[in-house]
């Protein structure tokens, strides 16, 4: 009995192409996500202008000698520093409007969303537990799709505010000397990469859902002598 037992143990069904292609989709929005994230090129001024301001990402300024004209004493502003440094700190308002406080936000829910949703994906792909992913992929499944879901549309969000307020001229001053940078297209190429890998993780929800009583019967057969601690009829 232990060895069939252990034959069906070791013959659960595999992980679904509609689940890899999208794990593979959302780790690939991941990358570029995290990359995004953390770079400070989402703005960048035309060399040949020779602006003060240098270039920009959603944590990061990088300035050459600025003087900022509503500050009071003569300081220059050098250098690249985090945007909640010491340094920023008499200019942060203005550094920091609502509108960019908000795509802030949308990036870094979307980060945690993602990649949340990457690990509990690693656990389907590789099964373990296996007993409980079987038993409950069916709903790891949906907390996949809904957090990449969710995800895209904190991504549209962001790219949306930031690509429409980046030339509002209370920002950095004479924006026509700035231009989006390849931080910004990441962020772009990453909710499409998010909004393809929602198709087939709905389409593995929905699977997962329909073999929802295979799974949990395959885990009862594991255990022949435990259908009644599961509280579940074979019949």
């Amino acid at each position: 009995m232990d060895k069939i037992a252990e034959e069906k143990k070791n013959n659960y069904p595999k992980a679904s192409k509609y689940l890899v292609n999208g794990a593979l989709l959302t780790y690939i929005a991941g990358m570029l996500l995290m990359i995004a994230f953390c770079s400070p090129y989402w703005v960048k001024s035309f060399d040949e202008t020779f602006s003060q301001f240098k270039n920009m990402g959603l944590w990061e300024y990088c300035f050459d000698n600025f003087r900022f004209p509503y500050y009071q004493f003569d300081h220059l502003f050098d250098g690249c520093h985090h945007v909640f440094s010491q340094e920023y700190y008499v200019i942060r308002e203005w550094l920091l409007p609502p509108w960019l406080m908000a795509v802030q936000a949308f990036v870094t829910m979307s980060f945690l969303l993602s990649f949340g949703a990457q690990i509990v994906m690693a656990m389907q792909l590789c099964r373990w537990p296996l007993e409980f992913v079987l038993q409950y992929e069916y709903i790891l499944s949906a907390v996949d799709f809904v957090c990449v879901t969710t995800t895209t549309v904190f991504m549209f969000f962001a790219i949306a505010v930031f690509g429409g307020s980046h030339v509002r001229r209370d920002w950095l001053m004479y924006p026509n000397f700035n231009y989006l940078c390849w931080s910004y297209g990441l962020a772009c190429l990453s909710f499409f990469f998010h909004g393809f890998a929602a198709i087939y993780l709905y389409k593995e929800a929905k699977l997962s859902y329909e073999l929802r009583k295979e799974s949990k019967n395959l885990v009862v057969q594991m255990h022949p002598n435990s259908e009644h601690r599961y509280g579940w009829n074979m019949h």
